[in-house]
């Protein structure tokens, strides 16, 4: 067995998909078809079921998978230790980001980091589950860093830093009737139908619970993954929605000219908490440590 078996089976898991994994490891799906037979066969048992409906890991692959991570993990621990006596940081750090996030410049920081550690590479990874996916992903070690939306304290398993706390607001279309109004209750808005991202998302998370505590049901008509892309569905009467200021702020320069008006909710605060957070029970790469030294240098 080797290391490579196990990055190729670690790509499959995560995306359980021969097809994605295939363009994660940057090699032709057949190669990684071969070297998981191999695999399989090396260790007499499927790791995983292949049909129509997608590929799914077996008992064996749940099993192998978390000793899988540790191997890549201690080997990479290895070439940290080797590299460091060379006073060199290298390594592939994987971050997972929001689909929507300006609080970071993402950007200059990674400049900044390939300018003084060129051994180092970044994949980054866009949230397909939201907040909630990421969080997964943090505690299964997919990844290294996420940026995600925490609702509460965060867990005890991953170790969390603010980097922004700001309000969400409710975002009308300019003509609607709660438009002319200062201010509103989380009653005054039953009935209504709502544009908000899908399940596990942190913007979705935040409102879901705002309207659990208050008792009172919600109807959200219309998901969109970009939860940006929500205000143009706001805007031509498709439903309301609640957008915190750093987005309101990224996409409009004037909400009056947008078509759209503001609306603050009265009797609940409702915070969108940005973190940026690793595994608690997984100590992170000298190239992630690195990585999060400039996040923090960015952020004060």
């Amino acid at each position: 067995m080797e290391l490579r078996h196990l990055e190729y089976f670690l790509a499959v898991a995560d995306n359980l998909s021969f097809t994605h994994a295939a363009r994660r490891l940057n090699v032709v799906q057949s190669g990684v078809s071969a070297t998981i037979r191999a695999l399989e066969r090396e260790l007499g048992a499927d790791l995983f079921v292949r049909g129509a409906g997608g590929v799914q890991l077996t008992p064996a692959g749940h099993e192998l998978r978390s000793h899988a991570r540790a191997t890549i993990d201690a080997a990479r621990a290895a070439k940290d230790a080797v590299n460091a006596t060379r006073g060199a940081v290298r390594g592939t750090v994987t971050v997972g980001t929001l689909t929507s996030i300006n609080v970071v410049d993402l950007p200059a920081v990674l400049a900044e980091l390939y300018r003084q550690h060129p051994g180092v590479q970044v994949h980054l990874r866009s949230a397909r589950a939201g907040s909630a996916g990421l969080a997964r992903q943090l505690r299964h070690g997919d990844l290294d860093i996420a940026f995600v939306v925490f609702t509460g304290t965060p867990p005890a398993d991953l170790h969390a830093r603010l980097v922004a706390d700001v309000p969400m607001l409710l975002v009308v279309p300019a003509e609607h009737e709660l438009a002319a109004r200062g201010e509103v209750s989380l009653a005054d808005l039953a009935g209504m139908l709502f544009v908000d991202g899908p399940p596990g998302y942190g913007n979705r998370a935040v409102v879901d619970n705002a309207f659990a505590v208050a008792g009172i049901e919600r109807t959200v008509a219309l998901e969109v993954a970009d939860i940006r892309t929500a205000a143009a569905y706001i805007r031509n009467g498709l439903g309301i929605g609640f957008l915190n200021q750093f987005m309101l702020d990224d996409v409009f320069d004037d909400m009056k000219a947008s078509g759209l008006a503001t609306v603050r909710i009265a009797d609940h605060d409702l915070r969108w908490r940005l973190y940026v957070a690793t595994s608690a029970t997984r100590p992170p790469s000298d190239a992630a440590v690195a990585l999060l030294s400039l996040i923090e240098d960015e952020l004060r």
